[in-house]
């Protein structure tokens, strides 16, 4: 594993971090034991920090069980993220501050994060709540050591956000499809200026990155067949010199092992004139085939209505690369053929899902273009029917 230094802080930090959004459900919650045997593996591979957050549905509780069972808390660092949007008085921010620490079992937090600040009025409106008491409070009390903010929003909103506070971190979206979208490589450049570490996430795009289309496959294989689609992917955020840690939200064992072996040979400023031409084929043939950007992350969720907006986007997307058919089938089984529905066509276009996008998707129109492209007449006339066989 390499690692590189955070400049404010001095910690030393594993360049491959494990994003904890994305653990393996089991019933209603996440799947306990296959989460702690990734994890872990990670941890002997040398990953050292672990992020999650309080909206994670029982994420932090899950690493929290994982660090005590294998009494490592003190080896590796952990960021979690205060919700601020869910605040409504100055006292909130200990109420949940202290329920992060009831559930992670620690008794500080290492990296703090506002999670999904991603403008000034916003940091302007916590200020006035008190904010800024409340973090010196907890940094002289050794509760919080690092302050930052995820960020999902465009280049001028993230540099007035930097320039907003005197941040610890940052935490911001970027990959070889989104370089110039988001904070883009223009803001990863303004907080490096600034002496600011920058975490990212969504390297692979919510999982598309990971699984291209045949062409883009090709301008990849074309320079080194031997190399998987994640190992391009991560190559080239770790690149950048101006990068801190890459999160991966790993759910299988594989993912994690892979990953780590990629993460010990991925340099900044290695990638050559061929391997840089290879990402900007590849760009062309997944621009051809990828209709809506959704990354998975689930922010528009839940629907009032019961719409899956990831699930119903991944199946759009998956019709046209990797073909109608089978897209078709997923998209009965995974949204239609349920207990409660989730398909397309229940959204009544409140527009709720669009506030909280942090692609900022025109998601009311594309759930529109998702059921006419699925919910053809053979749909309607062959659900009723299958649902009676079923018994649904």
């Amino acid at each position: 594993m390499q690692y590189r230094v955070s400049n404010r802080s001095g910690d030393k930090l594993s360049v491959l971090g494990y994003g904890c959004m994305r653990f393996t459900k089991k019933g209603s919650g996440i799947d306990q034991e296959k989460a702690e045997q990734e994890l872990y593996e990670a941890f002997q591979n040398g990953v050292n920090y672990y992020d999650t957050a309080y909206i994670y549905p029982g994420s932090e509780v899950c690493l929290g069980k994982f660090l005590k069972k294998y009494d490592i808390r003190d080896k590796v660092y952990i960021a979690t993220k205060l919700p601020h949007y869910l605040l409504k008085k100055s006292e909130d921010f200990e109420k949940y501050f202290a329920e992060e620490l009831e559930r992670l079992q620690t008794d500080h937090i290492d990296y703090y994060l506002m999670h999904m600040l991603n403008d000034a009025n916003t940091w302007m409106r916590l200020r006035g709540m008190g904010i800024i008491d409340f973090i010196n409070e907890k940094k002289q009390s050794g509760q919080i050591r690092n302050i930052g903010f995820s960020f999902h929003g465009g280049t001028i909103a993230f540099k007035e956000l930097l320039d907003a506070y005197d941040w610890d971190f940052c935490q911001i979206q970027f990959n070889y499809m989104d370089e110039h979208a988001q904070a883009g490589i223009e803001g990863l450049r303004y907080a490096a200026s600034k002496d600011i570490p920058v975490v990212i996430m969504e390297p692979l795009r919510g999982g598309r990155l990971a699984n291209l289309p045949e062409g883009a496959r090709k301008e990849f294989e074309k320079v080194d067949p031997s190399r998987s689609s994640v190992d391009w992917g991560l190559r080239w955020i770790w690149n950048h010199p101006e990068v801190t840690v890459v999160l991966s939200g790993m759910n299988d064992i594989s993912q994690v092992r892979q990953n780590c072996v990629t993460a010990e040979t991925a340099t900044s400023c290695s990638l050559s004139q061929a391997e840089l031409k290879a990402y900007e084929g590849a760009l062309k043939q997944l621009r051809k085939s990828i209709k809506v950007g959704c990354t998975g992350c689930g922010y528009c969720q839940p629907c009032p209505k019961g719409v899956d907006i990831p699930t119903n986007f991944a199946i759009y997307n998956s019709s046209y690369t990797d073909g109608y058919f089978n897209a078709f089938r997923e998209y009965v089984m995974c949204t239609t053929l349920r207990n409660v529905q989730s398909n397309a066509s229940l959204c009544v276009k409140c527009g709720k899902c669009e506030q909280h996008c942090p692609q900022h998707l025109n998601i009311r129109q594309e759930l529109v273009n998702v059921a006419r492209r699925f919910e053809n007449p053979i749909y309607k006339i062959g659900i009723p029917i299958a649902k009676k066989v079923m018994k649904y």
